[in-house]
C-alpha cells in the first residue's frame, strides 16, 4: 500500500507545503486565468500581499454560480492543449464544463491510485467498476484510471443490470466492487431472489461512491447496516466532485475520508466564511493545487462537512472529512423543522415498506417549503399506508405529502434522459 510521504508528514511541514503551492497557483491564475484576473480587480486585490495561507481570506470565496456564468473564463490554457472535457451532474443546476489537459488526467489517476491505496488497495485486486464510464463522467474514467496505475485488474460493466453484475463476479471472481450503495442492496436482493451465496464469492470489499454509508460519527447510517447485515464485506466511503479533481476515501480505520494535501488546499466555512473548528458544521471551500487547465482558489462546493485533524490510526496525518450533511442549497424548512436531504434518505431506507423513493420539495401557496414523497411500497394496502404514515409523524413528529407509485414511474423519475446516477431529491422550489 502506497502513501505519500507528504500525508506522514508532521502537520507544520504539511502546511508549509501547501503554502509554497498556494502561493505558485496564485501567480499562475493572475497571468492565464481571464476570470481570477478580473476576480482581483474587481475585488481591488494585488495578489502579491498574500504572503502565506494567513492571508488567504483577502480573496473572496468564488461560487458554483460563478462557475456556471463564467464557464470558459476559468480556462488558463489555449484549447488545443484540452484532452477531454468533463461535465459537472448538474445536480445543483446547469453542468458545468471542466476541460482536463494532459497533465490533469495524469494527476487525476495519481489521485484515485492513491485513493485506492488509501482503501486497502494492492496490485493482485480485481475491481468490477459498476458504473458509467461515458456521458463526460470524469469519476468513471478516473478509477478505472488509478486502478491501472495501481496495477490491478479492472471490470468494466457499467450501472445496474444485476444479472449481469453476478455473472461477471461469479465468472471473473472480483476482490472489489466500485458502486452506489443503494445498488449494492439491489446485488443483495437478487442473489437472494436466485439463491445466490453472497458471502461465498471472491468479492471481499466495497468502494462506495455517490451516497453516504456513515453518520457524521462514522457509525454505519441505514444503507451502511443494510449492506454489512447481509455482506460480509469491508465498506470504504469517498467524496468527491469534478470541480475538486481530486477524492477523499476512507482508510481501514473507518473514521473520515482522507485529505490529499499535495492535491487540494482545503477550508470548512460558516455563512459568514469564516473558518470553524474542528467537528463543526462547514462549507467545505477548495484550493486545486497541481491543476493546469481549470484550476480552482477558494471554490465553496455547496457541501457541509465537519473535519478532524488528530493523526490518524493508519499514520496519515491529514485532515480528514465526515460524510456530507447536506448540501447548502437543498436545506429545506419543513414547519419549523431544518432538514437536509440525507436525513430523509436514511429514514426512507429504514423502512421496510418502502422499495424505492423519491423526495420533492417545492415551495407552496404562503411560500415556505413543502414535502412531496414519491413511494414505490412492497404494497399498496391501507395497512402499508397506515405504517408508512405512523412512521413518519414518529420521526418527523409531521407528515408529509405522499404518492405511491409503480417501479416503473419511480425509475422514469430516478434515472431520466442522460442521468448518470440516481436521482433521489428533486428540488422546485
Amino acid at each position: 500500500m502506497y502513501i505519500p510521504n507528504i500525508e506522514l508528514q508532521p502537520k507544520a511541514a504539511i502546511r508549509q507545503f501547501q503554502e509554497k503551492e498556494v502561493l505558485h497557483l496564485l501567480g499562475y491564475l493572475r497571468e492565464f486565468s481571464p476570470f481570477y484576473r478580473q476576480w482581483f480587480v474587481d475585488h481591488g486585490i494585488q495578489p502579491s500581499t498574500v504572503k502565506s495561507l494567513n492571508d488567504l481570506w483577502l480573496i473572496p470565496p468564488v461560487t458554483k454560480e460563478h462557475l456556471q456564468e463564467q464557464n470558459w473564463d476559468f480556462l488558463c490554457v489555449d484549447k488545443s492543449k484540452i484532452a477531454e472535457y468533463t461535465t459537472t451532474s448538474g445536480t445543483l443546476g446547469r453542468p458545468v464544463i471542466i476541460a482536463l489537459t494532459q497533465k490533469d488526467q495524469e494527476r487525476l489517476s495519481y489521485n484515485e491510485y492513491i485513493s485506492f491505496c488509501c482503501a486497502d488497495g494492492t496490485e493482485n485486486d480485481i475491481y468490477q467498476l459498476m458504473l458509467t464510464l461515458d456521458r463526460q463522467f470524469m469519476a468513471g474514467m478516473a478509477y478505472y484510471n488509478g486502478i491501472r496505475k495501481l496495477g490491478a485488474g479492472v471490470l468494466r460493466v457499467g450501472p445496474g443490470v444485476p444479472s449481469l453484475q453476478w455473472e461477471n463476479i461469479q465468472r471473473i471472481k472480483p476482490t472489489t466492487i466500485v458502486a452506489v450503495p443503494s445498488f449494492i442492496v439491489k446485488l443483495i436482493a437478487f442473489a437472494k431472489e436466485h439463491n445466490i451465496d453472497i458471502n461465498d464469492s471472491s468479492v471481499k470489499s466495497a468502494v462506495c461512491i455517490g451516497e453516504n454509508i456513515r453518520n457524521v460519527d462514522f457509525s454505519l447510517n441505514v444503507l451502511g447496516k443494510k449492506i454489512t447485515e447481509q455482506w460480509n464485506i469491508k465498506l470504504y466511503s469517498t467524496y468527491a466532485s469534478t470541480e475538486m479533481q481530486t477524492a477523499f476515501t476512507e482508510c481501514k480505520a473507518g473514521h473520515g475520508g482522507h485529505h490529499h494535501p499535495e492535491l487540494l488546499y482545503i477550508e470548512l466555512l460558516d455563512d459568514n466564511n469564516q473558518p470553524v473548528g474542528p467537528g463543526e458544521d462547514g462549507e467545505v471551500t477548495i484550493t486545486t493545487l497541481g491543476v493546469e487547465g481549470m484550476p480552482l482558489l477558494r471554490y465553496k462546493t455547496g457541501d457541509i462537512c465537519r473535519y478532524y485533524d488528530e493523526p490518524c490510526s493508519c499514520g496519515r496525518h491529514t485532515m480528514r472529512l465526515s460524510p456530507v450533511i447536506g448540501r447548502r442549497k437543498q436545506m429545506i424548512k419543513y414547519k419549523g423543522t431544518t432538514l437536509y436531504p440525507p436525513a430523509l434518505f436514511d429514514l426512507l431506507n429504514d423502512m421496510e415498506e418502502v422499495r424505492e423513493f423519491v423526495v420533492e420539495v417545492f415551495s407552496n401557496e404562503i411560500g415556505t417549503d413543502d414535502i412531496l414523497l414519491h413511494l414505490w411500497p412492497v404494497a399498496e394496502s391501507e395497512d402499508i399506508d397506515r405504517k408508512i404514515r405512523s412512521y413518519l409523524q414518529a420521526k418527523l413528529r409531521v407528515i408529509p405529502q405522499v404518492r405511491y407509485v409503480s417501479q416503473a414511474d419511480i425509475m422514469k423519475m430516478q434515472f431520466p434522459e442522460g442521468s448518470r446516477k440516481p436521482i433521489k431529491f428533486i428540488d422546485r422550489r
